[in-house]
């Protein structure tokens, strides 16, 4: 179902459940399972792909349709979201470079699953979008939080409470992927961006990456994280090694 694969310091987890990646308990754990192998091998960037038609069409709806008569349906149902909370969690707090490959569809706990990712590469073909109201849910598995933070109420609020669904091209201008690219290009461009993040130091990254999310912590200074990062990178000899050697270019 979920597969991780490493090429340098490029690593790759490629979804793999039809027919459309639905999220389920066994995702869940297939997908700690591949955080598990790519926190171990130590990539600069990990990028999370899909194999079929679409990137990820969210929560199962046939698993939460049986929910409802279920006498536990409703613990089980919260159970459930705080899995999906742990594990964007896991990702947003990934030590590299994380990107999202948007391919086609992704919808809600899909699009919940991009967002928890550094940056989103998403197909001009594909759609996305946080339908749950549809449905008579809500995106409650971050996506309220992570597209208001990303960007602001007024996008979050169209996609939400308009239930609007978008191609890639408006998902790039109004900011919630960094890059929409022709379907043909789609791989090509992924592997030409995770190379060049690859390329970086992959330490330098990860404290860049602390002060990032910073700015969303209401309990952290980012300004006084950005001034304690020196004393954790100018000690290391490859801060040191990387400075040295762009004088000799």
């Amino acid at each position: 179902m979920i597969t991780y694969e490493q090429n340098d310091q490029a690593g790759i987890i490629v979804m793999e459940n039809p027919p459309v990646n639905a999220i389920d308990d066994a995702f869940v754990a297939q997908m700690h399972a591949a955080l598990d192998k790519a926190e171990a091998a130590g990539p600069t960037v990990l990028a999370i792909r899909s194999k079929q038609k679409v990137f990820c069409a969210g929560a199962d709806l046939a698993m939460i349709a049986g929910l409802f008569d279920d006498p536990d349906g409703t613990p089980k149902m919260q159970a459930y979201t705080r899995s999906l909370h742990k594990l964007f969690d896991r990702i947003a707090a990934f030590p590299a470079v994380t990107l999202a490959v948007i391919n086609g569809a992704a919808m809600g706990g899909g699009l919940e699953l991009a967002l928890s990712c550094d940056m989103r590469i998403v197909s001009t073909a594909a759609r996305i979008g946080l339908p749950e109201a549809r449905v008579g849910m809500i995106p409650g598995a971050g996506g309220t939080q992570r597209l208001t933070r990303l960007c602001g109420p007024g996008v979050s609020s169209r996609l939400i409470l308009g239930g609007e669904l978008i191609d890639g091209q408006e998902a790039a201008r109004l900011g919630v992927a960094q890059w929409a690219v022709e379907p043909d290009n789609l791989d090509g461009f992924c592997d030409e961006t995770t190379t060049r993040i690859s390329e970086l130091s992959r330490q330098a990254l990860v404290q860049s990456k602390d002060c990032i999310s910073a700015f969303s912590d209401p309990n952290r200074d980012g300004f006084a994280v950005e001034l304690e990062k020196p004393a954790i990178l100018m000690p290391t000899d490859e801060a040191r090694d990387r400075v040295l050697g762009f004088f000799k270019r």
